[in-house]
């Protein structure tokens, strides 16, 4: 890491303020050619952390720009080298040519996420701080931001560091004992590591427990919209987008193909996906959209199942409901069109079903979704706010969440289970009456995951697998 990398910080459309960072032992000399601070000092004289005024030069020692150049020294910044950041007006123009006076200068390319591994390789973070880095930027919701900062913060790290120190403590005084044994150390008792073990499983369960919440808050809810034909799938999809993301048209069966966009509901992230209506049909094309509609339906997280208020209920309105009822999915039922049926709304707020047919949906609907039925209008919005609360309602913040504790990737939900099944293991060993060296293998294997987790003993190839969703400059 003794290379000197530089890379626009700011992206690369145009903005007020661009910022160009630069970071490596040897910077502080590097910049002295591209840039002249008013004051006359050279940049390694300059104070830290203070901002100075100065020319931003080219290859050939001409002007690009008036801006301002902080310095940041090891060890104390971003990446645990010296660093430095170039703010300067933000054209894309002036931002590309002061990098190619930093290329000319000795400065080479940053590659994507390369500040923050730095900063994990420097001790500056641990793996769980840098994925953070990641989740705060593509932050979509205020809680998903919150627990990123949070976990940034060192939240994560905090939890798991105990279990990692009462392990270690654990393994130590086993080998202490062995490699010394004329030393006067008190050998572990199975009473002390299955009290260690206990505590450490008890936690590690409770992170495993919260994945699905962290999921939620980092990636969203999988929303799948349906229903019917020229129900209102299509218009509520643009009501809750604010844009026409849908075709929307009179005409039943518009929809052939699944159509997916994002949308915040409730203050909760809801991945969209719009579906062919669900009704028979001898159309092979729109059989294979109502295919895909039910394999969308498998894989949600929440159904929205959308009946137009202003038409009689029929078999596809019963079909949809029961498709939705049986998946044992959470999923919400919504009466749209409301606003063609605004002068008349109390007569029609029932369902036009025989007795029978009124039988067999209130053995489907739990009594939860009976009561819960949203009323809207997805072409005037009037009603969007019981939907927002309802959804909240399906997905609330436990009272306990302590943003940061979460976990909120595939690949720490899987470290984390395979450290509580090797302390399981070694637990199972200890209440069998097995001398503690029988359960040591499966407590450094649960240590193994652990460092995965945090990064203490992560392979090259997953730092570089993590590091490799940043964007450049950070």
């Amino acid at each position: 890491m003794s290379d000197i990398i530089a890379a626009i910080a700011t992206g690369q459309n145009p903005c007020a303020i661009g910022i160009v960072r630069i970071s490596g032992d040897g910077c502080l000399n590097l910049c002295d050619q591209v840039f002249q601070a008013v004051c006359g000092k050279k940049v390694a004289d300059l104070q830290a952390r203070r901002f100075y005024m100065g020319n931003m030069l080219d290859a050939k020692k001409n002007v690009i720009d008036k801006g301002m150049i902080v310095i940041f020294p090891a060890p104390h910044s971003y990446t645990g080298e010296d660093c430095i950041e170039l703010h300067c007006h933000g054209s894309p123009v002036v931002l590309r040519e002061l990098l190619s006076a930093l290329f000319a200068a000795g400065a080479r390319q940053a590659k994507a996420g390369e500040f923050t591994k730095r900063a994990f390789l420097n001790h500056r973070m641990d793996l769980t701080q840098a994925e953070a880095v990641a989740d705060l930027i593509d932050a979509e919701t205020i809680m998903a931001a919150r627990n990123a900062a949070a976990q940034l913060d060192g939240g994560l790290r905090r939890v798991l560091e105990p279990v990692q120190d009462g392990l270690l403590e654990i393994a130590s005084r086993f080998y202490a004992v062995v490699d010394y044994p004329d030393e006067d150390i008190e050998d572990i008792q199975p009473e002390e590591i299955i009290k260690i073990l206990d505590n450490n499983i008890k936690i590690l369960k409770n992170l495993l427990s919260s994945s699905e919440r962290g999921r939620i808050l980092k990636s969203g809810v999988r929303t799948v919209l349906t229903g019917r034909p020229n129900a209102g799938k299509s218009s509520l999809l643009n009501l809750l987008t604010g844009f026409d993301r849908a075709i929307v048209t009179d005409i039943p069966g518009t929809t052939r193909d699944t159509v997916e966009e994002s949308a915040i509901c409730g203050g909760i992230l809801l991945r969209l996906i719009d579906t062919a209506g669900l009704r028979e049909t001898r159309d092979k094309i729109e059989q294979l959209g109502v295919e895909r509609t039910r394999k969308a339906i498998d894989g949600a997280d929440l159904i929205l199942v959308i009946l137009d208020q202003s038409a009689d209920f029929n078999q596809d309105d019963f079909n949809a409901i029961e498709l939705a009822a049986r998946s044992g999915k959470p999923w919400i039922l919504i009466k749209n069109k409301i606003d063609i049926i605004r002068q008349d709304l109390n007569k029609n707020l029932n369902f036009s079903l025989t007795d029978k047919s009124r039988d067999n949906i209130n053995n489907i609907i739990p009594e939860s979704v009976r009561n819960n039925i949203i009323y809207l209008s997805a072409k005037t919005g009037e009603g969007l706010d019981n939907l927002e609360r309802a959804v909240k309602n399906l997905f609330p913040a436990d009272k306990t969440d302590r943003p940061g504790t979460f976990l909120t990737d595939i690949r720490q939900e899987d470290a984390a289970r395979r450290a509580v099944d090797a302390l399981k293991r070694a637990n199972h060993a200890i209440l069998s009456g097995l001398t503690p060296d029988a359960a040591l293998t499966d407590i450094e294997y649960a240590l193994d995951a652990l460092g995965e987790l945090t990064g203490r003993s992560a392979k090259e190839e997953i730092i570089s697998r993590i590091f490799s969703r940043f964007c450049v400059g950070k």
